[in-house]
């Protein structure tokens, strides 16, 4: 039978990729030739937000008051998780040098960039766990100045846990900002005079565009879409796990893709009967997102061995891919394009998005087929560097005359030849045929 669609998706993560462009690009050119002043404009028409952009240390201290103690513990919690593990990947990174032939050496450098910009989005609750995610791996990075912006809550100022949030993660500086005005901001080093040299954190399709339009100008964590789920489960899994595992995923909004990728028909067949009621059962606002992103976007994959599973699985690249089934060291060693992974039922998506460690930054719409998500990597710079004696730059240079001249490219022999005659007077080198075009 080989792969056998239950439920095919009648959109896909690309439908909706074109539509934010045009507004994103104009409203770049306006910030562009007004800068702070549009920005400003964009807040006050976007956000109804009209008082200051960078918020003062005073009023970080005190609005921290109106966090519930239990609330700040959370945070703190999930924050040490989180940088945990990227001063662990940190860690991994090594500078090293090595002679690669008599005489000359090169190596490794592994600097982090000076300045990071971080948004967290602000919608329609406060996405807390996205203003540590950014900010406190930046900072187990090393970056030097770490800029974190997100916009007004419901009309009033950010949202006093997400400030928190920020502030206790190490933020240096803090912006009421949303939306594209906020990217543009860190990219152009508005009200700080200090330009990003890295932009990192989710946001909806505008936010997304105006990262992908501004690539280049400034480094980016990944180039995203709507959040997405995959589950892999065979016979032995629990069907009410995998359809709640599928709606928790739902419901973060209208196109958000939820697949399943099964051996087991009757698995396959319990959980779409389940996930109807399990969204039904979701409060209006949830339920509208998740009702949307299952019926156009909701997919069941049925196949024959769990071979086929891991070429389905690895074609789709899921930002989110859950294992629910037997051998969970097989799948690992096996499956290689995925954001995060999330092995065995006693993990799930939920908690790597909020508290147990690995960033919740991931690659969406197959970009996990070349790119992990945000990591330490994503605010260091690999930089490489070399050094010889005279007596290797002979050998080097000799070389590097013939195949530059082979490339038609004299100018470049040229420097080996001085450097040789210099070095060497009086001896005789085959340095290949000038360059007569």
């Amino acid at each position: 039978m080989g792969v056998c669609y239950l439920k095919k998706a009648d959109k896909t993560p690309e439908t909706e990729t074109a539509t934010a462009q045009k507004v994103v690009n104009e409203m770049l050119a306006e910030i562009g030739a007004r800068g702070e002043d549009a920005v400003r404009a964009y807040a006050k028409r976007l956000d109804g937000w009209e008082g200051d952009v960078i918020v003062g240390r005073d009023e970080i201290e005190r609005r921290a008051v109106e966090v519930p103690a239990q609330v700040q513990r959370d945070i703190d919690f999930a924050i040490e998780q989180v940088s945990a593990f990227a001063r662990a990947q940190r860690s991994s990174l090594q500078e090293f040098s090595v002679e690669l032939h008599p005489g000359v050496t090169a190596g490794q450098r592994v600097l982090p960039v000076n300045v990071a910009g971080c948004y967290a989005p602000a919608g329609r609750y406060a996405h807390i766990a996205s203003a540590y995610m950014g900010v406190a791996t930046a900072k187990a990075a090393g970056v030097g100045t770490v800029i974190a912006c997100s916009g007004p809550f419901r009309g009033g100022p950010m949202h006093p846990c997400l400030l928190y949030a920020f502030q206790r993660a190490g933020a240096d500086v803090i912006m009421t900002l949303g939306g594209v005005q906020a990217i543009a901001t860190m990219a152009g080093g508005l009200f700080t005079g200090k330009r990003a040299d890295v932009i990192v954190g989710p946001g909806n399709k505008f936010v997304a565009e105006a990262k992908r339009t501004l690539f280049g100008q400034v480094g980016i964590d990944v180039f995203a879409g709507p959040s997405e789920v995959a589950v892999i489960a065979d016979d032995g899994a629990d069907p009410a796990i995998v359809a709640s595992d599928l709606v928790g995923q739902a419901e973060h909004g209208h196109e958000s893709p939820a697949w399943l990728f099964t051996t087991s028909r009757a698995l396959a067949e319990a959980v779409m009967r389940r996930v109807p009621a399990l969204i039904e059962a979701l409060p209006p606002t949830a339920r509208d997102a998740a009702g949307a992103a299952w019926r156009d976007y909701g997919e069941v994959i049925l196949c024959d061995t769990r071979e086929e599973v891991v070429e389905v699985s690895d074609r789709y690249a899921s930002e989110h891919l859950e294992v629910q089934a037997r051998d969970l060291d097989w799948w690992l060693q096996r499956l290689s394009c995925y954001g995060s992974l999330f092995l065995g039922e006693e993990t799930t998506v939920a908690y790597g998005d909020k508290a147990s460690g690995p960033n919740h930054v991931l690659p969406t719409k197959g970009a996990a087929r070349y790119s992990g998500g945000l990591s330490v990597h994503k605010f260091m710079k690999t930089l490489t560097w070399q050094r010889m004696t005279r007596e290797a730059a002979r050998d080097i240079g000799e070389v590097t005359a013939r195949i530059s001249r082979l490339e038609g490219m004299e100018a470049h022999a040229r420097t080996a030849d001085d450097r040789l005659a210099k070095y060497f007077p009086g001896q005789r080198f085959e340095l290949g045929a000038p360059v007569e075009v």
